[in-house]
């Protein structure tokens, strides 16, 4: 999102929906917005952080308006997750038995493509995510990624996948555990917020997650996701 604040049809322009359901949704307090002089205007930051939580419950069609909404020239639209992603970001098995040691690997990982030029200040960002709110979606599937852009921490925007041998807690809010995770390091929100919508409708395609999970190795687990994500497109 380019601006620092909007009006509510700029709102309903970003979310690629209709200007009265936005309207409602945001006087019953389901968006974040502040009133100035009887007038809606919103936060881009805030208006982020509430999609990133908000689009797990997301529709296909809902998914894909963000798409279109917030569709990023650094992607192709055809493929924009796996357009971030190359067979070296790709690890299966992931070593680590806890939250900051998954995350310490997937960091290490996304740095195999050298454009992590800051590993600890994308580590520490991550974590920080992790505690203000867990990415863990209850289907053992977890996104973890910064709460703000990082661009003076990274060159290109990168997209890595692990999956551990053993699912550990990371925070599920039916308590389910985690062994699969997808981490998102993009340049500015626009990219950050058309690669979690298109990763969101790839969860939902019908045996992804199950096929991830049986993936034997690094290089079949890649195949699965480009494949995955050429039906979705």
């Amino acid at each position: 999102m380019a601006h620092d604040w909007f009006t509510l049809e700029e709102l309903s322009r970003q979310l690629g929906r209709d200007l009265r359901e936005i309207e409602k949704l945001v006087n019953r307090g389901r968006i974040p917005g502040h009133k100035r002089g009887g007038v809606w205007t919103f936060q881009a930051t805030e208006v982020t952080q509430w999609l990133e939580q908000e689009m797990r419950t997301f529709s296909d069609p809902e998914l894909s308006a963000i798409e279109e909404s917030q569709a990023s020239p650094e992607l192709n639209p055809e493929i924009p997750v796996t357009s971030l992603m190359k067979i070296e970001t790709v690890q299966v098995p992931l070593d680590g038995r806890t939250r900051r040691s998954i995350l310490e690997g997937l960091v290490e990982v996304a740095g195999r493509t050298y454009q992590i030029w800051e590993p600890a200040t994308v580590l520490k960002a991550v974590l920080e995510r992790e505690e203000l709110m867990s990415t863990a979606f209850d289907s053992g599937v977890a996104i973890p990624h910064p709460r703000q852009t990082l661009t003076d921490a990274i060159g290109d925007s990168v997209v890595a996948f692990g999956r551990t041998t053993s699912p550990i807690p990371f925070g599920a809010a039916n308590n389910s555990l985690t062994d699969m995770f997808f981490l998102v390091i993009c340049r500015d929100a626009r990219t950050h917020l058309h690669v979690l919508a298109r990763l969101g409708r790839m969860l939902q395609q019908p045996g992804f997650i199950d096929q991830l999970r049986e993936a034997p190795d690094s290089q079949s687990a890649y195949q699965v996701i480009c494949e995955t994500e050429a039906r979705v497109g």
